[in-house]
C-alpha cells in the first residue's frame, strides 16, 4: 500500500506545486494541450494496450523476415509503447521504421543506443569520439555541441530517445563495460560533461537517458553476462556515484537507465538487480532525488537475477519497483499476461498504471508523436555525414589528445636538422595514416622487424624513436592492452633511444608501463580513428597545441586531470576548408578546371596545395606521370620546379646574409665580385638586378655553344660518356661536361652587352651571379648551403638538388623528351639546360620538390619569416624584399620576389592583395602567397612533357584562374 500511496499522490500533484520542488522534464510549454493528448490517448487504450505501452523491444534494420515478422506481431497484438535500434544502415532503419509507426495505433516512441552519434558514417566509422575522449576535453562548449549534433542525428533519423550520456565515475580500470563510455573518473568532470551533453542533446528535441543508475563505474565483470556487486557503501555512493544525477536530474534530465547491478548497501536481498529493487528505483531515485521524467529498466535479458527465473516475472518485479518503460523484455506477450493478471489481482492498481503509461505519452506529445510524420528518405545519408561534424570531430580530437610526458620539451619536435627519426608501429591495427601525417613534417622511416634483435640493429642509424602503439578503433570494448613483448621493446628502445610513445588507446594502456623513467614523450590519443591519427602526429610536430587532460589517472604516476599545455610552433596544419573561412563546394570548382587541363593535354599530372591561416586545406595529386604511363601523381612525388628556384633556393640565402650584414640591396656587383670590376656590370645593385631592372640579358643558350656546328648534337669536344676529372659535370645519364665549363658560363654573362634600354626585363643572369658569390663566400655548393640553412630544419625534406642520387625515378616525374640536346628523356635530372651544365645545381633552376615543402617555404615567408619554433628570417628583412621599388617605373616586381600585375594581365588572377608574392616556372609550376588573406596557393606540373613547345597552361590562364576561385570560395 505504501507504494500505491507514493505513485497516488506524485501522479495528482502536478506542474504547479511539483515545480516548487523538483522539475517535470516531460512537461511541454503546452501543458494544456500536452494533458488533453495524453488523457485523450490514455482514455481510448484497452488495458492490454495501456500494459503494451510500457514495453520497449529491440529492433534490428538487418534482421531476418521471421523476427520482422514477431516485432510487426507486437506491435499489432501488444500495442508496444516503443522500439530500440541496435546494428543496421541508416536507410534500412529508416525504411522499416516507417513501416513500423505505420501499423502502430499509437506512434512508437524510438530510442536508440547513439552515445557517440550513428555508427552509420559512409566509412563506417563512430559519427563522433567515445566519451572518455570527450572527458579529455577542457571546453565544456565542445561537449554540449556534440550532443546537439549527436541530437540532430538521431532526430533526422527519427529517434526520440537516445540511451546517453553515460554518467558512471569509472574508477575501475578494469571494468569491461564502461570503460571507454565513460568520462572518466573525477565525479565533477563527468558531472558537468554529462550535463553539457545533456543540453545540447536536449536542445535538438532529442531526449537524453542517464546511465546506469545507481553507478556501473567500479566492477570488473559484465553485466551483460552476470550480476555485478558495486560494493560502496551508501555514503560513497551519494557523494560520488549519485552525484552526477543530482545536477542532472535539477537541470531537466528526461529520463534514467537503471543497471543492472548488485549493490548490497542500497539492496540487501541476494539475486535483486538494482532495476528490480524498489528501494533504488522508487524511494532513491523518484523521491530522494525527486526525479519525475521516465525511468527505463536496462535490458530484461541480462543475467544473474537469480530469484526471477519463471518468464515473465522481472518483468512484474521492474514495474512493481518503479521502472516505468521494461526494456528488452525476454518474452513481452508472456510479460503482458503476468502484468494483466497482476493488476486484476489488485498488485497493480489503475492508479499506478496510469502514472507510467502517462508519462510516456507526455514524452511522445514531447517528441512530437501527436503529429507524426514518416521519416523523410530523401539525402538521408547526406544529411547524417555532414560537413560541420566532420569540422566539429576534428576539433574535438584536437582538444583532446593528451600531452603526458614531455621530458627535455621534447614535444613539439624542433631542430629537425639534428633528428634521425623512426617509427616504430605496436599494436594490432593499422597506423599508416599516423605514419604518412608524421612524414609530412620531417624524414621520418618505419622501421619493421620480425624479432627485437632485428629491431634493434635496424634503429642503430636513428637518434629518435617514435613509437605508435594501435588497437582497433572497431568499438570501446576491444583490447586495449600491450602484450608483454611490446612492453619490453618500449622499456629497451628507449633505454638506447630518445622515444616518444603515442598510444591510440584508454588511459589505461599505459599503467601497465614498466617504467616511463626513460621516455622522453608520452602522448595519449585515446582512439585510432584516422583523425586521431593525423591530429596527433600534427601535435607532435607543433602544428596544433598540446590540450588534453587525463580524464582518469594512470596508476600513482599520472593523476586525473593531468595534461602538459604546450602551443603550436606555427608549422602548417591540415584542416577542413571551413574551418579556415573557405567553402569546401565552392573550391570542387577548382578539382573541375585541373581536369580541364589534364584532359585538354595542357600536362600530364598536377600536385595543387591551398592552405589558409596555417592549414592546408587542399591537398590533391590528378593525372600520371606521363601521359602514355601508368604512375598515378602521388603526394610525395616531386617535380622540377625550375624557376621557383630562385625564390626556394638563392633568395633566402641572398635574405641571410642580408640581414647578417653581409651584403645589403645596395651593394654592387664590383664589390661582391673582383671579376666584375671594370666590367659593363660593375654598378649594378642586388636591388637592381633581382628586381629585373639592371638591362641584363633575359638568358643565353648556353648549350648552343657546345653542339657540334653540322650535327647540332653535343660536340666531343666538350662531352663524354664517362667520367674523369676532365669531364665531371653531369648533365644526363652518361653524359658528363666538361669540368670548367661553369667558368665559361660566368665570362660569357660577364661580357655581354647590356640591354640598349633601361626597363623591367625578366633576366636569369642574376642568379647564375649571385650563386657564384654566396659559393665563393661560404667555399660550400648552393646545394649544401640551402639543405643546412633552411631545408633540413624546415622539414622540406622532399626538396633537393639532383634527386636522381637519393630518389627512385618512380617518385620523381619527368619533364621532357629531350630532341635537342640531351636527346632522352630527361627524368632526374635538371630540365633547364643552363642549371645542368653546373651540375644540375643552378641559383635559377635545379630545385625538385612537392607541393608540401614548397607550401613550407612559401609559409614561412608568409608567417616573417618564422615556422617550426626557428627565426629563419627577420620580419623586416621579408618586407625589404617584398617590395616593388621601381613601381614608378612600370616594373611590378619585388627583390627575388614577384609581385601582382600593376595593370591588365599578369602573374596573378588580379584579385590578390598588392602585398602578395610568388613566383612561377617553366615547367609548368606556380607558388603565391597572400599576407592579407593569408594564402597559400602551391601549382606543380609537367606541362613541358613530352614536348615544351605549347605552353597551353599560360594560354588558358589554368594556374591563374584556380587562383581566382580560390579567393571566390573565401567566405570570411
Amino acid at each position: 500500500m505504501r507504494q500505491i500511496f507514493l505513485y497516488l499522490n506524485i501522479f495528482l500533484i502536478t506542474s504547479v506545486s511539483i515545480a516548487q520542488q523538483a522539475i517535470n522534464p516531460l512537461l511541454t510549454e503546452d501543458s494544456v494541450a500536452q494533458q488533453k493528448w495524453v488523457d485523450s490517448v490514455y482514455n481510448s487504450l484497452s488495458l492490454k494496450e495501456k500494459i503494451g505501452q510500457l514495453y520497449m523491444v529491440q529492433v534490428m534494420s538487418n534482421q531476418d523476415q521471421a523476427t520482422k515478422k514477431k516485432i510487426e506481431n507486437l506491435i499489432k497484438e501488444y500495442k508496444i509503447g516503443g522500439i530500440i535500434y541496435s546494428l543496421g544502415g541508416p536507410v534500412r532503419q529508416a525504411k522499416l521504421n516507417n513501416e513500423l509507426q505505420a501499423l502502430s495505433k499509437v506512434p512508437l516512441l524510438v530510442g536508440m543506443d547513439a552515445e557517440w552519434g550513428l555508427s552509420m558514417r559512409l566509412d563506417s566509422t563512430y559519427a563522433f569520439p567515445w566519451n572518455m575522449t570527450l572527458g579529455a576535453i577542457k571546453d565544456n562548449q565542445l561537449v554540449e555541441q556534440t550532443g546537439r549534433q549527436i541530437g540532430e542525428h538521431c532526430k533526422r533519423i527519427g529517434v526520440h530517445f537516445n540511451f546517453a550520456p553515460v554518467v558512471d565515475i569509472n574508477t575501475n580500470p578494469k571494468n569491461p563495460i564502461i570503460g571507454n563510455r565513460s568520462f572518466g573518473e573525477d565525479r565533477d568532470n563527468v558531472t558537468e560533461k554529462a550535463l553539457a551533453f545533456m543540453k545540447g542533446m536536449q536542445s535538438a528535441g532529442v531526449l537524453a537517458n542517464a546511465k546506469h543508475f545507481p553507478g556501473h563505474g567500479d566492477t570488473d565483470q559484465d553485466s551483460h553476462k552476470t550480476l555485478p556487486t558495486i560494493s560502496f557503501n551508501k555514503e560513497r555512493i551519494d557523494a560520488v556515484e549519485l552525484y552526477p544525477y543530482k545536477k542532472l536530474i535539477a537541470e531537466g534530465l528526461s529520463s534514467v537507465m537503471v543497471a543492472h547491478l548488485n549493490v548490497p548497501s542500497l539492496e540487501p536481498r541476494s539475486g535483486y538487480p538494482s532495476s528490480l529493487s524498489e528501494h533504488i528505483v522508487t524511494d532513491i531515485l523518484q523521491s530522494k532525488l525527486q526525479f519525475q521524467g521516465l525511468t527505463f529498466t536496462d535490458a530484461l535479458t541480462m543475467k544473474g537475477a537469480a530469484n526471477f527465473s519463471e518468464t515473465g516475472a522481472i518483468d512484474l518485479a521492474a514495474f512493481k519497483a518503479g521502472n516505468d518503460v521494461m526494456l528488452m523484455s525476454e518474452d513481452v506477450g508472456v510479460g503482458v499476461s503476468k502484468m494483466t493478471e497482476a493488476y486484476y489481482a489488485g498488485e497493480i492498481t489503475e492508479q499506478r498504471l496510469a502514472y507510467s503509461v502517462k508519462k510516456i505519452l507526455q514524452a511522445k506529445f514531447k517528441v512530437g508523436l501527436n503529429n507524426y510524420e514518416p521519416i523523410v528518405l530523401k539525402n538521408l545519408v547526406a544529411d547524417l555525414n555532414r560537413l560541420k561534424d566532420d569540422i566539429l570531430y576534428e576539433e574535438l580530437l584536437e582538444n583532446a589528445i593528451t600531452l603526458v610526458q614531455n621530458e627535455r620539451d621534447l614535444v613539439p619536435i624542433q631542430n629537425l636538422e639534428t633528428k634521425t627519426m623512426a617509427y616504430v608501429g605496436l599494436g594490432d591495427d593499422d597506423g599508416s595514416v599516423f605514419f604518412n601525417e608524421l612524414r609530412k613534417y620531417g624524414k621520418i622511416h618505419q622501421i619493421t622487424a620480425p624479432n627485437f634483435d632485428e629491431l634493434t640493429a635496424k634503429l642503430q642509424d636513428y637518434n629518435t624513436v617514435i613509437i605508435g602503439f594501435h588497437r582497433s578503433n572497431a568499438n570501446p570494448w576491444k583490447s586495449f592492452e600491450f602484450s608483454e613483448e611490446e612492453l619490453n621493446w618500449i622499456e629497451n628502445i628507449a633505454a638506447s633511444h630518445t622515444v616518444i610513445l603515442d598510444a591510440f588507446v584508454k588511459p589505461y594502456a599505459l599503467a601497465s608501463l614498466k617504467s616511463v623513467t626513460n621516455i622522453e614523450g608520452i602522448i595519449c590519443s585515446y582512439q585510432n580513428s584516422e583523425i586521431a591519427q593525423q591530429k596527433s602526429a600534427q601535435l607532435i610536430f607543433g602544428a596544433i597545441d598540446a590540450n588534453g587532460v587525463l580524464p582518469v589517472s594512470i596508476g600513482e604516476t599520472f593523476p586525473v586531470g593531468h595534461g602538459i599545455h604546450r602551443h603550436a610552433i606555427k608549422r602548417l596544419g591540415y584542416s577542413i576548408p571551413e574551418r579556415v573561412g573557405m567553402d569546401s563546394k565552392k573550391l570542387k570548382k577548382v578539382d573541375s578546371l585541373v581536369q580541364k587541363a589534364i584532359s585538354g593535354k595542357m600536362t600530364p599530372g598536377i600536385q595543387l596545395l591551398i592552405a589558409r591561416r596555417g592549414k592546408v586545406i587542399y591537398n590533391k595529386n590528378f593525372g600520371k606521370h606521363t601521359y602514355k604511363g601508368k604512375e598515378q601523381v602521388g603526394w610525395d612525388d616531386i617535380y622540377d620546379v625550375a624557376s621557383l628556384t630562385k625564390i626556394l633556393a638563392t633568395l633566402p640565402l641572398v635574405m641571410e646574409l642580408e640581414q647578417e650584414g653581409i651584403i645589403s640591396l645596395d651593394s654592387k656587383l664590383g664589390e661582391l665580385l673582383p671579376d666584375y670590376k671594370g666590367s659593363n656590370k660593375e654598378d649594378i645593385t642586388i636591388r637592381q638586378m633581382l628586381s629585373h631592372y639592371a638591362r641584363l640579358r633575359p638568358w643565353e643558350p648556353f648549350y648552343y655553344h657546345t653542339l657540334d656546328s653540322i650535327t647540332k648534337r653535343p660536340s666531343g669536344t666538350y662531352y663524354t660518356t664517362e667520367r674523369s676529372k676532365a669531364f665531371d659535370i653531369e648533365v644526363a645519364k652518361n653524359m658528363y661536361l666538361r669540368s670548367d665549363y661553369p667558368d665559361s658560363i660566368q665570362k660569357i654573362i660577364k661580357d655581354s652587352e647590356l640591354l640598349p634600354n633601361l626597363r623591367y626585363r625578366y633576366s636569369d643572369f642574376p642568379y647564375y651571379i649571385l650563386k657564384k658569390f654566396i659559393e665563393d663566400y661560404y667555399d660550400r655548393t648552393l646545394e649544401q648551403l640551402v639543405q643546412s640553412h633552411f631545408y633540413e630544419p624546415l622539414g622540406a625534406n622532399n626538396t633537393l638538388y639532383n634527386p636522381y642520387h637519393k630518389i627512385s625515378n618512380k617518385k620523381i616525374v619527368p619533364t621532357e623528351v629531350d630532341n635537342y640536346y640531351r636527346y632522352r628523356e630527361v627524368h632526374g635530372y635538371v630540365h633547364d639546360m643552363g642549371a645542368a651544365m653546373q651540375n644540375g645545381i643552378g641559383g635559377h633552376a635545379g630545385i625538385f620538390s612537392n607541393a608540401n615543402d614548397v607550401a613550407k617555404i612559401m609559409q614561412m615567408y608568409l608567417q616573417k619569416g618564422y615556422y617550426g619554433g626557428k627565426q629563419f628570417l627577420l620580419p623586416e628583412t621579408i618586407d625589404r624584399f617584398n617590395k616593388s621599388y621601381y613601381r614608378n617605373e612600370d616594373n611590378r616586381r619585388g627583390v627575388g620576389f614577384d609581385k601582382p600585375q600593376l595593370s591588365g594581365e599578369g602573374p596573378t588572377c588580379g584579385c590578390v592583395s598588392m602585398s602578395s608574392f610568388g613566383h612561377s616556372g617553366f615547367t609548368g609550376t606556380y607558388a603565391w602567397a597572400d599576407p592579407e588573406t593569408e594564402i597559400v596557393y602551391v601549382f606543380l606540373a609537367n606541362r613541358t612533357y613530352p614536348s615544351a613547345d605549347h605552353n597551353l597552361l599560360l594560354k588558358e590562364n589554368i594556374r591563374t584562374d584556380i587562383q581566382r576561385l580560390i579567393y571566390q570560395a573565401i567566405i570570411d
